[in-house]
C-alpha cells in the first residue's frame, strides 16, 4: 500500500504548488474513516480514493478537487456527515463530495432508475461546480482499472454503463485521455474475444506502422526546415475501441482499414496551423471530404484542431492533425485544462469559462423539466452520442446541432418563440418541410406566423435535439394545464354540491386563497390541477373549504340574529307584491322590502320556494332544495319567510342555468342550438370548456317560463347523440 509520504511526493512531482498540509489532513481523515474497509481485490479501501486523487492531479485539478477525490466516499460508506465535512474542511469540499455521493439511502424500483437518479444528482451538483463531474470520471476510471476483481455479470454491467454514459461524458468535456482508456477497458469486458484478437492483430503490425510513422515525420521535418517555426511532431495509433467501432460500422476487416495511424503537429499560433496545412497538402494528395476545420468551428466540448486525411506514397491513407499548444492541452484534458483557481480570475476569464460550459448549462435546463428518470437517461444517452452538424443563419452565424437535426431543432435553438410559431423553413433559399434533415453548411431561415397553432405531439417525433424536445413538452404541458384546471374546478364543485353546499359560496376566491396557503400550493391553478389528478387532494380541499364557510357563518351568528330581529320589527300588515319576480309574501305581508330571485338556484314557477331576509337587499327567494338554504344554521333560520308564486302572465320568462356534459364532436353545438330553436327557447348565454378527453362541459343560460318547461328541455337534450349528462344547477 502506498505510504502517506510517497502519495504526497507523487502529488508534488506533478505540481509543486499543491498545499500538502491541506491535502495531508484530508488523507489522514480518509485513512481514519476507511480503516478496516477492504476492496474486492483484498486491498485496503484507502487505495481507491488515493488513486482517484492522483488521476485528478494528473488532470491538473486544484487542491479542493483532490481533497474531494480523497473524501468522495466517506459520506456514503461511513458515519461521517456533510456537516462534519464543512467543519473539518470547508463548504467547497463538502459541495464536491456531496455531488458525487450516491443516493444509497433511497430504494429504487430497478437499477436503471437508480443509475438515472444518480446521474441527475450529479448534473444538479454540476450547476454549482463542474469539478463534481471530473471527480466522478476519475472515480469511474479507477474502478474500471480494477474491474477484474468483480463478478462477470458486474463487469459487463459496469462496462456497458461506462460506454453509455461516462465515456461520452468524458468526450463531451474533451478529456480524451480518460475517454480512450474507459472505452478500451469496457470493450475488454464486453467483447473479450474480439478485444483479444484485435489487440493481437494490431500488435503484429505495430513495428510496420511505427516505421511508417517515423519515415513520414522525417519527411515533414525536412519540408519545414526553412519555416523557422517552433513545433513538436508525434505519431500515434488509434486506440483499440476506435478501431473496433470503425470495423463494426464499416463492416471491414483490420486489413481494410488504412487510417490506423495519425501524425500530430503542434505549433504556437493559428496562423502556423494553416501554414503547415498548406505544406502537407503539397506533399500528399488530400482525400476529398476528409478535411475538417475544428479551429474555425470548434466541437461542443471546446476541441480545436485541423484534421486532414491524405494518400501516402504507398497509396494508403493516413491522418494528420495540426493544432496549437493551447489547443493540444484542451484536446488532452478538456475542460480540466481550463480549470483556474478562483483567486485572480478576471471577469474576462469568467465570461470565457461560462461560454465553454454552454453545453452543460443547456443540459441542466432540460433535465429539470424531465420527471421520469428513464426519460432523463434515454435523452442523456441520445444527446451524448449525437455528432454535430453545423448550419448557418441568414446573417452567417454558426449554429451547432445534433446530427440529423431538422428546421424545428434550429428554430428552437434560435428562440423558444421562434420554434413555437414555426410554420415552415427555407434551406439554401428553397422551401422545405419541418422534418427536413439539415446538412453541414446549410443556410437555414425559419418561416413563422402569429396565427400558428403551436407545437403538436407529432413535433416530438420530428425534433432530434433534447433542448427542442424539452421546449415542445413544456409548451404542451402549458396547453394541457387548462384542461387540468377546468377538470379540477368541476370536481371540486361537484364534491361541495354533494355535501349540500353551494360551490359559489363555499369555493369563493378568498377561501380558495386560504386553501392555497394551507396546502402549500403555488397558486390556485396548481390546486385545481392537483385535484384533477385524483388522490386525496379533492376530499382534503373540499372539507377545508366547507369548514371555512361554516366557521364564517358561526362568527357572524350574533350579528345576524340582531339584524334579523331588527328587520322583522319593520314588517307591517299590508300585503306587498313585486312587479319583477311575480312572488308574494304569504300571510302577514311586509313593506318597503324588495323581492328578488336568488342567482344561486334560479327558481322558476313550479319550484317550491322560500324567502330569506337579507341585510340591505330585501328578500332573496330560493328553491327549498337550494344547498344554501339547507345549510343554514338554526340561528339563521329565523330570517326565513314564506313566499309563493303569484298568478303571472303566460309570457313571463326567467333565466335558468342548465349544464350539459357531452362528447366533443363536430356539429354538437349546432344540434343543441337547433333543439332550443325548435322549442322556441331563447339562449341568453353559453359557456363551454373541455371536460376530460374528447368531452365538453357546456353551461346554457336559457329563458324559460316554468319547471314544466325546464323538464321538457332536459328530455330533449338527453336525446341528443353523445349527450352524457344533463342537470340543472
Amino acid at each position: 500500500m502506498q505510504s502517506r509520504e510517497k502519495f504526497l511526493d507523487t502529488l508534488l512531482n506533478i505540481s509543486s504548488n499543491y498545499d500538502v498540509d491541506f491535502i495531508g489532513r484530508a488523507l489522514d481523515k480518509a485513512f481514519e474513516l476507511h480503516n478496516g474497509q477492504m476492496r474486492k481485490s483484498g486491498e485496503p479501501y484507502i487505495i481507491h480514493p488515493m488513486s482517484v486523487a492522483i488521476i485528478l492531479a494528473q488532470l491538473g485539478m486544484d487542491e479542493a478537487t483532490i481533497v474531494g477525490g480523497l473524501l468522495h466516499d466517506v459520506v456514503e460508506d461511513t458515519e461521517y456527515t456533510r456537516e462534519q465535512l464543512v467543519k473539518d474542511f470547508n463548504e467547497e469540499v463538502a459541495l464536491l463530495v456531496d455531488g458525487v455521493t450516491k443516493l444509497g439511502a433511497i430504494k429504487f424500483d430497478n437499477k436503471e432508475e437508480a443509475q438515472a437518479e444518480n446521474l441527475r444528482k450529479m448534473f444538479l451538483a454540476m450547476s454549482k461546480d463542474i469539478r463534481v463531474l471530473i471527480i466522478k470520471l476519475a472515480d469511474r476510471l479507477h474502478n474500471m482499472r480494477t474491474l477484474k476483481f468483480m463478478k462477470p455479470e458486474k463487469q459487463k454491467e459496469k462496462s456497458q454503463e461506462t460506454l453509455d454514459i461516462y465515456a461520452p461524458l468524458a468526450s463531451r468535456l474533451g478529456i480524451y485521455t480518460i475517454k480512450f482508456e474507459l472505452e478500451d477497458i469496457a470493450l475488454k469486458y464486453l467483447q473479450p474475444k474480439d478485444f483479444e484478437e484485435l489487440s493481437k492483430e494490431v500488435s503484429v503490425k505495430k513495428d510496420q506502422r511505427e516505421e511508417f510513422i517515423n519515415q513520414t515525420m522525417e519527411e515533414i521535418k525536412d519540408a519545414m526546415k526553412d519555416m523557422n517555426l517552433k513545433y513538436d511532431i508525434t505519431g500515434r495509433s488509434k486506440h483499440i475501441y476506435s478501431i473496433y467501432k470503425k470495423m463494426r460500422l464499416q463492416h471491414k476487416q483490420l486489413d481494410e482499414i488504412f487510417d490506423l495511424t495519425a501524425i500530430r503537429i503542434i505549433v504556437e499560433t493559428v496562423r502556423d496551423c494553416y501554414a503547415i496545412l498548406g505544406i502537407v497538402h503539397t506533399m500528399w494528395k488530400p482525400i476529398p471530404g476528409r478535411f475538417k476545420d475544428y479551429i474555425a468551428m470548434p466541437k461542443a466540448n471546446m476541441y480545436q484542431s485541423l484534421h486532414t486525411t491524405v494518400l501516402g506514397d504507398n497509396g494508403e491513407p493516413f491522418e494528420i492533425q495540426i493544432r496549437t499548444y493551447e489547443m493540444h492541452r484542451v484536446a488532452e484534458y478538456g475542460i480540466a485544462a481550463h480549470w483556474k483557481y478562483k483567486e485572480g480570475k478576471s471577469s474576462k476569464d469568467s465570461n470565457s469559462e461560462e461560454m465553454k460550459l454552454a453545453w452543460l448549462r443547456q443540459t441542466l435546463e432540460w433535465q429539470q423539466e424531465v420527471n421520469d428518470p428513464k426519460e432523463f437517461l434515454d435523452t442523456l444517452k441520445m444527446d451524448l452520442f449525437s455528432t454535430q452538424v453545423f448550419v448557418f443563419t441568414p446573417k452567417g452565424e454558426v449554429i451547432d446541432l445534433p446530427s440529423g437535426s431538422t428546421p424545428l431543432d434550429f428554430a428552437f435553438k434560435i428562440h423558444t418563440d421562434v420554434g413555437c410559431h414555426c410554420v415552415g423553413a427555407k434551406v439554401n433559399g428553397k422551401m422545405v418541410t419541418i422534418d427536413h434533415a439539415l446538412q453541414n453548411g446549410d443556410i437555414v431561415e425559419i418561416v413563422t406566423s402569429s396565427n400558428s397553432s403551436g407545437p403538436s405531439v407529432d413535433w416530438l417525433k420530428i425534433a432530434k435535439s433534447s433542448s427542442a424536445r424539452s421546449k415542445i413538452r413544456q409548451w404542451l404541458k402549458r396547453e394541457n394545464k387548462g384542461d387540468d384546471i377546468a377538470r379540477g374546478k368541476d370536481a371540486l364543485d361537484k364534491s361541495i354540491r354533494k355535501k349540500s353546499h353551494d360551490p359559489q359560496l363555499v369555493a369563493k376566491a378568498a377561501n380558495i386563497n386560504k386553501a392555497v396557503k394551507e396546502f402549500a400550493y403555488l397558486n390556485s391553478d396548481e390546486l385545481y390541477s392537483q385535484i384533477s389528478r385524483g388522490g386525496t387532494a379533492l376530499s382534503k380541499v373540499s372539507n377545508y373549504l366547507i369548514n371555512l364557510y361554516l366557521n364564517d357563518i358561526d362568527t357572524k351568528k350574533e350579528t345576524s340574529k340582531e339584524e334579523s330581529i331588527e328587520s322583522m320589527n319593520k314588517l307591517d300588515k299590508r300585503p306587498r307584491r313585486t312587479d319583477d319576480p311575480g312572488i308574494v309574501v304569504k300571510g302577514d305581508a311586509v313593506d318597503n322590502l324588495m323581492i328578488r330571485t336568488s342567482r344561486c338556484c334560479n327558481p322558476v314557477p313550479g319550484d317550491k320556494i322560500i324567502g330569506f331576509i337579507t341585510k340591505g337587499r330585501g328578500i332573496s327567494v330560493h328553491r327549498t332544495d337550494c344547498s344554501n338554504i339547507l345549510a343554514l344554521p338554526e340561528e339563521e333560520q329565523t330570517r326565513l319567510i314564506d313566499v309563493e308564486w303569484e298568478d303571472i302572465n303566460p309570457g313571463k320568462s326567467y333565466n335558468v342555468d342548465i349544464t350539459l356534459i357531452t362528447s366533443d364532436r363536430k356539429g354538437i353545438f349546432s344540434e343543441i342550438s337547433k333543439a332550443c330553436e325548435d322549442m322556441d327557447i331563447h339562449i341568453a348565454g353559453v359557456n363551454a370548456k373541455p371536460f376530460g378527453d374528447d368531452t365538453l362541459k357546456i353551461t346554457l343560460t336559457l329563458s324559460i317560463t316554468s319547471t314544466q318547461h325546464m323538464q321538457k328541455i332536459q328530455r330533449v337534450m338527453r336525446n341528443i347523440q353523445g349527450m352524457i349528462s344533463v342537470y340543472r344547477r
